[in-house]
């Protein structure tokens, strides 16, 4: 960030998240496909809240939803192209960060209900 590679930045950010749900879970996958494995709804390895109700059901959907937006809107493209074809702004990477900050809170609370 301080060197203004914005584009470097994000992508080091939303890898964070992953890193930080392989961790806590053990699960060897990434991306979408460990999001949706570690806090799924069914199964889940890490829950938010106390899934007992219609509402935190809804609001752990929702979580996953919110990581599943950040792989594809952010980490994807900055892992699969090349910088020079896809530019990111100050004003979104700060953005970026905060959903992340977010993110990682919640995180912060979570419940390991099993590891693999």
């Amino acid at each position: 960030m301080l060197q203004k590679n914005y584009f470097h930045a994000v992508l080091e950010a939303t890898k964070s998240i992953y890193k930080r749900i392989q961790k806590l879970t053990l699960l060897k996958l990434d991306g979408t496909r460990l999001i949706e494995v570690a806090l799924s709804t069914n199964n889940p390895y890490l829950i938010i809240n106390n899934l007992s109700s219609e509402s935190e059901i809804n609001e752990q959907k929702g979580f996953v939803k919110l990581l599943s937006g950040i792989t594809s809107m952010f980490r994807n493209p900055t892992a699969h192209e090349p910088k020079i074809e896809w530019t990111v702004s100050k004003e979104d990477a700060i953005d970026l960060f905060t959903i992340i900050s977010f993110a990682h809170r919640k995180l912060d609370q979570v419940q390991v209900v099993q590891q693999a």
